[in-house]
């Protein structure tokens, strides 16, 4: 390279990024903002499917982390998991899910993944399996004992039971559908500030500074929001 050449734009392939992959865009969204917030991933992508998740692997290349709910909308992890470590053999491959199913973290080991990890866990173990798997380890927490006790925690919790009202119930639930405010108050005949004085209600009774440590708050109580 001559003198005073401009040094070559860096190659946006090759960039290391990291997948989040679930068909809930504001979980999706809550994932992928706490990874960057407490995970040290600058750079994190979101996908809704399978076929979504290996669009972007064609476009992006194989992704250093790849965050990847067992339940898919046109398949389960497993599937996927297969193509990845065929198609991206040094991707690091966690797989969560609410379900307590034992069976579903050996599934997701037997099929290539690096970590499994309940959506019962915390955000801070969620950051330690992220860091673990980023060092190369794996992660595989044991699931919550089938005595009916972790059982009873998994349940779905009803908005009531977390101080929410009616109404702020309905709000969560489109937030996690990914609904903006202008959209929610159309829909329940509302005003656009009445929809901002909910959402900051329900931030506060989730003891949650925003809309995605809402979402994370959601996943960790397997919240089940009224339509």
């Amino acid at each position: 390279m001559q003198d005073g050449a401009p040094d070559p734009a860096p190659d946006p392939v090759a960039a290391p990024y990291a997948l989040v992959v679930d068909d809930h865009p504001l979980v999706a969204s809550g994932f992928a903002g706490y990874m960057t917030m407490a995970c040290g991933l600058p750079r994190v992508h979101i996908a809704r499917s399978t076929a979504e998740c290996l669009l972007r692997i064609n476009l992006d290349g194989p992704p250093e982390l790849a965050v990847i709910d067992f339940w898919l909308p046109d398949g389960m992890a497993p599937d996927l998991l297969v193509t990845l470590r065929q198609r991206c053999p040094h991707s690091r491959l966690l797989v969560v899910s609410g379900d307590d199913d034992p069976k579903l973290a050996d599934l997701s080991r037997s099929a290539g993944a690096d970590g499994y990890l309940h959506k019962q866990a915390s955000p801070e173990t969620f950051a330690h399996a992220v860091a673990t798997l980023r060092a190369g380890q794996r992660w595989f927490a044991e699931c919550p004992p089938a005595d009916g006790t972790a059982l009873r925690r998994e349940l779905p919790l009803r908005p009531h039971e977390l101080g929410l009202t009616e109404r702020q119930g309905q709000i969560l639930g489109m937030l996690l559908r990914g609904q903006p405010n202008k959209r929610i108050a159309r829909d329940l005949h509302i005003s656009e500030q009445t929809v901002k004085e909910h959402v900051t209600n329900i931030l506060a009774k989730l003891n949650a500074e925003n809309r995605t440590s809402a979402v994370l708050a959601a996943i960790k109580h397997n919240l089940v929001a009224l339509d």
